[in-house]
């Protein structure tokens, strides 16, 4: 009987010979289950748009007022046990729901802010979004403007 010897080179050359056709057949049966990937009973197959404007847009500034109240008259009470002055809440309700928009910058960079907030509501009105409010965006990006410089 002769003895049969491969060497390192021969074994590994068999090894691959083997395996690339069992890798080919598994790489082809693969394709229809990553296709898969993502699907199913708890897939989120759209966006969920919110509600515009109307009731549902009232209806979160009113959870949103009465969270808020909430909050500080828990404050208040917790000064009041603690026998400090308690907070006046209708004065903080009032300074928290007011408009945060205070412009002190070049009249000339206000109205590019403003030229590009609105360029911004246009492209989202047409991808179905949300408007944002354009004051409050603008005084938003001036904000982040000054920072800039430093």
């Amino acid at each position: 009987m002769l003895p049969l010897a491969l060497s390192n080179g021969d074994v590994i050359l068999i090894v691959f010979f083997i395996a690339l056709p069992i890798a080919a057949l598994a790489f082809a049966g693969a394709g229809a289950v990553y296709k898969e990937i993502g699907k199913g009973a708890f897939a989120m197959d759209h966006d969920m748009h919110p509600a515009r404007g109307g009731a549902g847009e009232q209806v979160s500034q009113q959870v949103q007022e009465a969270e808020i109240r909430q909050m500080l008259e828990a404050k208040a009470f917790r000064q009041a046990q603690r026998g400090e002055q308690a907070l006046d809440v209708e004065a903080e309700m009032t300074k928290l729901m007011s408009p945060k928009v205070e412009v002190r910058a070049d009249p000339a960079l206000v109205e590019e802010v403003r030229q590009l907030v609105v360029a911004r509501n246009q492209r989202r009105l047409r991808s179905g979004k949300e408007p944002l409010d354009v004051e409050v965006e603008i005084a938003r990006q001036l904000r982040d403007l000054e920072g800039l410089g430093q």
